[in-house]
């Protein structure tokens, strides 16, 4: 069996982990400065049965911490640029600060003045900005590259791999072979993945994929994947103990009463609550659509949830009234669409548009995550050239999901299954919590998508625009 050096070495690795633990450490260290400012404004504090409750604050803010840092993937050195590690973290404080500071005003049943902690949050961000860039460097420093092959059927399946080859990720894999190969016999190519200490594979057939995954468990080589649908499927089975050989169970999504249960009562108080605190916002956009051009403030149009059961979305209208009047669906082009009003094109920069969707989660018809809904048409068509697009209905569609959170502009449609069916394997009120935190963050991000941007490609214009669009606005 082939030992490899591994990618960072394990001095390096030891490094690595105390440089972690020391912006942790100092990120508690300054929230601890400032609670103690907020919470004796005079500076009269003692150790006293107050300050061990002081104590306990403390501790639940480093928890808290540890669990966003965890979320938003701050600590992940390498894949990312430093100024969106740094936005990561600075999420993770004011969130921790948020919960914080929202808590003890419950506990105490009284709003206190929240200033100290603004000047915290400066200071914190400074930090955040002075450790990413020399943390990033340090780590470029002492991680050699990983000498890379790609392994792929087509240029489709080539092209999904198109992040390897950009920035920081091409810092990390030296791309130096590719390998176009479709066969069965993984020995064939065997000898020319020798060099080589981490692979890249894209639509090869299952056998040759199941070749390769033992290679990189025997040879400690760096394996990536992308799945086929039913190895995604796979990764959600169960093991069923009473067989005295391993077998792995897979089923239909079927999730405890209780966990449904909670996440209906958590999508109610979630949103009747973004309803209140956003009723302002939503008020000025209906104003600002009606004064532009006095067409109607909302759309509806007709989508699928759970079991493929029909509802009207209703999101603020970003386009002009006349957008579809001859009843063909178009996709938006982006910011340039000139169907798209000046209001609308602010609306959709800042996600206003799907704010009335939250009366859409509090009737019942959606979840806070979920699969995004689609148009019955589309879905149609979808099911056509992709069989199993309807096993996003096994679950109740949703504001945001996996596809929204880790895709791109640029998601295919399969790869926006890929990663419902993820969502649904992993479904747990944990992951829901993280996606929802992450929603925070992809807002800021102009690459972020609801994954229909490459339907004509998928579909093809004739088709598409036979699709019955009666009630229907480009999303």
């Amino acid at each position: 069996m082939n030992t490899r050096k591994r990618h960072v070495g394990n001095g390096n690795s030891y490094r690595l982990r105390l440089i972690k633990y020391l912006h942790w450490l100092v990120t508690v260290a300054v929230f601890f400065v400032f609670w103690l400012r907020f919470r004796y404004p005079n500076g009269n504090w003692h150790v006293t049965r107050a300050f061990r409750y002081d104590s306990f604050i403390f501790l639940g803010y480093a928890v808290l911490l540890v669990w966003f840092n965890k979320t938003f993937n701050s600590y992940v050195l390498g894949y990312f640029r430093i100024r969106s590690l740094a936005f990561s973290q600075f999420l993770s404080d004011f969130f921790s600060v948020i919960i914080i500071y929202i808590a003890v005003s419950v506990a105490w049943l009284k709003i206190h003045n929240p200033w100290p902690f603004i000047p915290m949050l400066v200071i914190q961000t400074v930090w955040n900005s002075v450790w990413s860039y020399f943390a990033t460097h340090f780590y470029y420093r002492v991680a050699s590259r990983y000498h890379t092959v790609v392994i792929y059927r087509n240029r489709n399946d080539l092209a999904r791999f198109g992040d390897i080859s950009g920035k920081p990720i091409e810092r990390l894999f030296n791309v130096e072979k590719y390998i176009q190969y479709d066969g069965t016999d993984f020995f064939e190519i065997k000898d020319e993945l020798a060099p080589f200490d981490a692979l890249f594979a894209a639509g090869v057939n299952p056998t040759l994929m199941n070749a390769l995954c033992k290679y990189c468990a025997e040879e400690n080589v760096r394996g990536f994947f992308l799945p086929h649908l039913g190895d995604v499927i796979m990764s959600g089975a169960e093991h069923i103990k009473s067989f005295t050989t391993p077998v792995l169970s897979v089923r239909r999504a079927a999730k405890s009463f209780e966990y449904l249960f909670v996440k209906r009562l958590f999508d109610i108080f979630a949103s009747g609550l973004g309803l209140i605190i956003l009723s302002p916002f939503m008020l000025l956009t209906a104003i600002l659509i009606k004064a532009y051009d006095g067409g109607p403030v909302f759309y509806k149009q007709v989508r699928l949830t759970k079991d493929g059961k029909r509802f009207k979305i209703i999101k603020f209208r970003s386009m002009r009234v006349d957008a579809e009047k001859d009843g063909v669906a178009r996709l938006s082009t982006g910011d340039k669409d000139p169907r798209i009003t000046p209001v609308g094109r602010f609306i959709r920069a800042v996600r206003f548009d799907e704010l009335p969707q939250l009366i859409n989660i509090l009737r019942g018809d959606m979840s806070i995550v979920g699969p995004r809904p689609e148009r019955p048409e589309i879905a149609a068509e979808y099911e056509k050239l992709l069989p199993g697009f309807n096993l996003r209905l096994q679950v109740k569609a949703g504001l945001t999901g996996y596809a929204q959170v880790y895709g791109k502009y640029n998601t295919t449609p399969y790869e926006k299954l890929e990663f419902d069916l993820l969502y649904i394997n992993q479904m747990n009120l944990l992951t829901d919590l993280e996606l929802m935190f992450n929603t925070f963050r992809i807002l800021f991000s102009k690459e972020s998508t609801e994954g229909a941007d490459n339907l004509t490609e998928w579909i093809g214009e004739e088709k598409l625009e036979k699709c019955d669009t009666s009630t229907a606005s480009a999303d």
